[in-house]
């Protein structure tokens, strides 16, 4: 009886210990907080096309300069453009004194009528020596001699003309004109100097800035593309600040350099811009963005999905279950925030973007879609018409 007792009491309380323990377990769980899931922002991956693209630096030229000169002596009358001014084609820039070159020419004028005046003397001389040789009453010597006189006279005439012609240009260099468009830089003579057709210093100088150009660099390796897409025609160029942040200007490939520099082991290139809003100027130093080709539909990502481990390159996956898998991927060509991934990836699936940090493989997320910043880097359609004015205006 007493060992029934015993038992009893020794079940009883063991049953009070395995009750309070799962009680207290069952508290415990319910004081405890449910495990947080990690907030990531993700992207749905898609196909899409993809620009390949180059950058270089280069340097801003224009594509015609002149240093204007005399060419003529003479003082300077009358300058007709300000420092820095625009002119157009054809505009008069500068007039040098006439009055020297003008009457050079009224000389020359003079000279050749008073000629036409002989030279017509000496024909009607002439044909009265004719007149009278068909007669007997001139002789053949005195008929040659008149007619040389006339040969000569004639001759003398043309090099009267030559004259003229000589003095109306010189008076035509007294005026000097902008040969080209485009904007002068600082004035070197006043009204009242002397100028000389000999002097080595020039007047002014006048940079063609619409269209003008930018002369650049690329490694030799990419030769082989830029010369098929040139092929191709229409290679479109951005010109960007030294910094590559700002895009100043949207051109087309004009030239490729006939050899490759082997110090340096690049190719000098240069593309043409309208320049309208004269956002480039000389010597503005520039990054270049070049458009070889154009991968059509691949699957593309921001470069911000890719991520780097021990063991590759690899990309967090979301599943149905809003679980994150670490998915190993390739990525072939990347720029401009994109990278085209060749393998690992399919359109459709949801990849993390933001928050891989505080990822492990099965872990839950929070998942929102990454908002759209509207940003978009637009292709530079270059037409034939442009790509050809690019071509030729080298």
């Amino acid at each position: 009886m007493t060992i029934v007792l015993v038992a009893a009491a020794a079940g009883y309380g063991g049953w009070r210990y395995y009750d309070g323990n799962q009680a207290q377990a069952q508290a415990a769980s319910k004081a405890a907080p449910p495990v947080a899931k990690v907030p990531v922002t993700f992207v749905q991956v898609a196909k899409a096309d993809f620009p390949v693209r180059t950058y270089g630096l280069g340097t801003v030229t224009p594509f015609k300069t002149a240093t204007v000169k005399s060419r003529v002596d003479g003082q300077i009358i009358k300058v007709f453009f300000k420092q820095g001014q625009m002119v157009k084609e054809g505009d008069p820039l500068i007039e040098i004194d006439k009055r020297p070159y003008q009457s050079a020419l009224d000389q020359a004028l003079a000279k050749k009528a008073q000629d036409e005046a002989n030279l017509r003397n000496d024909q009607l001389n002439l044909e009265r020596f004719q007149n009278l040789a068909k007669q007997n009453f001139e002789s053949k010597q005195n008929l040659d001699a008149q007619q040389a006189l006339v040969d000569q006279m004639t001759a003398q005439i043309k090099g009267d003309q030559a004259a003229i012609d000589n003095a109306q240009t010189n008076l035509s260099y007294t005026t000097i004109t902008a040969p080209f468009s485009g904007r002068t830089g600082f004035r070197l003579i006043d009204p009242g100097n002397i100028v000389h057709a000999s002097d080595q210093t020039g007047m002014v100088t006048i940079a063609m800035l619409q269209p003008i150009a930018v002369v650049y660099t690329e490694p030799e390796d990419s030769l082989p593309a830029v010369s098929k897409a040139y092929d191709r025609g229409g290679v479109a160029v951005d010109a960007l600040s030294s910094d590559g942040q700002t895009t100043l200007s949207h051109g087309a490939l004009a030239v490729i350099d006939n050899s490759v520099n082997q110090a340096t082991g690049t190719i000098s290139l240069k593309a043409r811009f309208d320049n309208k809003d004269n956002a480039l100027w000389p010597g503005l130093s520039v990054t270049t963005r070049m458009l070889v080709d154009t991968l059509k539909q691949v699957v593309v990502v921001p470069e911000d999905v890719v991520q780097h481990g021990p063991g590759g390159l690899f990309a967090y996956v979301i599943d149905a279950d809003g679980k994150v898998e670490a998915q190993p991927i390739k990525v072939g060509l990347s720029g401009d925030g994109k990278a085209v991934v060749t393998d690992g990836l399919a359109p459709g699936q949801k990849v993390v973007v933001e928050g891989q940090s505080r990822l492990q493989p099965g872990a839950e997320v929070d998942a929102k879609p990454m908002a759209a910043d509207g940003e978009k880097v637009a292709e530079q359609a270059v037409a034939p018409a442009d790509a050809a004015a690019a071509k030729e205006a080298n």
